[in-house]
């Protein structure tokens, strides 16, 4: 027999349960202690004729006791106090009816708590459980007094109606943690909602109206220089797809799935990041070490990010700066390197206070497991390293 038949999980109490208690006292408990010394006197004095003597005085005493004593320990150790139950039947039967101390091998008190401790037994334990305690009663009533053991089949009544209060119990628990679970689904889903609301509301609309004037203002100027022309199409390319991101963003919000319509952005796409920074006045030179590997998807998206950022911030905080972009394969990392001198544009930086991108690649490099370091160099300027690791997709 394992370990779990013996003592399983124990089921919920029930509501009633629950209300049987006065400040710190458990009603429950007390009564069963009540009844434990009222079976107790019972036991002791019913059966005991005083000319049975004084030994056999004595061994009554100590039967009666430790068939009395289970019943406080089945609320709390339910198969305990039944296994102590039957044994004290047991030693009564084997002290007392030889000695002609009782006439059957069971106290009328030893019975009441064997039958609560099985009621306890059946409610609190398992299904295994309860079918050993109904074999065990079975055979050890045939055991003990063959003309007796009919009586062992009345007792199952206990033992099928605890099982089924347990039953009962145990779905009302599963029914209230399956409800939880979908309360708090319902909860996250509805917060993802919202953030996805307030995305589409306000970033996709100011996305839009700066697609639409970078599409617009070369017609506001005669014969526009094809360079400002060239500008402006860019904004405008980089604004739509910043919104096509945004609406892949949004229906991961809101259906909680990553869509598989296109294939994650990584270093293949690269050019496009460049051109886009290019377009935005920086001077950009890239450099390339070791052999070029296939990373896994998560590390491709996440070196993709963590470029397209830096030279994002480098736009924003260093407009017109030289950048250098330096990209180192190894065996078992990915290794980046964004440096940016001081901007020459004279124009003033419109500070936008609060942002997020560095958090956001910090946050990518240590799902990775890897590291991330930016600050400003020692002769000006602003440098981004990250050490990406993989591992190698089997040949």
């Amino acid at each position: 027999m394992t370990r779990d038949s013996i003592a399983p999980r124990p089921a919920p109490r029930g509501r009633l349960r629950a209300r049987l208690r006065v400040g710190g006292v458990d009603l429950v408990a007390a009564l069963d202690v009540v009844i434990a010394f009222v079976v107790f006197l019972i036991d002791y004095a019913g059966p005991a004729p005083m000319e049975a003597g004084h030994g056999n005085g004595l061994l009554l005493l100590f039967v009666s006791f430790i068939t009395a004593a289970p019943l406080v320990l089945r609320d709390r150790r339910p198969p305990v106090a039944w296994l102590c139950s039957a044994g004290g039947i047991i030693v009564g039967a084997l002290i007392l009816l030889p000695r002609g101390v009782i006439s059957t091998p069971y106290l009328p008190g030893a019975v009441v708590v064997y039958v609560l401790c099985l009621y306890s037994v059946a409610v609190r334990g398992g299904s295994r459980l309860t079918v050993t305690a109904a074999v065990v009663t079975v055979l050890g009533a045939a055991a003990l007094d063959r003309s007796s053991a009919a009586v062992a089949l009345p007792i199952m009544i206990p033992l099928l109606l605890g099982h089924l209060v347990r039953l009962r119990r145990s779905a009302r628990r599963a029914l209230a943690e399956q409800e939880a679970r979908h309360y708090a689904e319902t909860a996250v889903l509805e917060e993802r909602q919202r953030i996805a609301r307030e995305l589409h509301d306000v970033v996709a609309h100011h996305m839009s109206v700066i697609a639409i004037q970078a599409e617009a203002a070369p017609y506001k100027v005669p014969d526009p220089p094809a360079e400002l022309a060239e500008s402006f199409a860019g904004i405008r390319a980089s604004a739509l797809e910043g919104l096509t991101e945004l609406r892949r963003v949004l229906g991961v919000l809101r259906t909680g799935d990553e869509p598989q319509t296109a294939p994650q952005p990584g270093l293949e796409r690269l050019d496009a990041v460049l051109a886009s920074a290019r377009g935005g006045g920086l001077t950009i030179e890239v450099s390339s070490t070791g052999e070029a590997a296939e990373l896994p998807q998560g590390v491709a998206l996440s070196a993709h990010r963590i470029l397209q950022e830096a030279l994002s911030n480098a736009m924003k905080h260093a407009p017109g700066a030289a950048v250098t972009v330096d990209i180192g394969y190894a065996p078992d990392e990915l290794r980046l390197r964004v440096v940016n001198g001081p901007g020459t544009d004279p124009r003033p930086v419109a500070e936008s206070g609060g942002g997020h991108g560095l958090v956001g690649m910090r946050e990518r490099v240590i799902m990775l497991g890897g590291t991330l370091s930016a600050g400003p160099e020692p002769g000006g300027g602003f440098a981004v390293d990250a050490v990406l690791p993989f591992q190698k997709a089997p040949q």
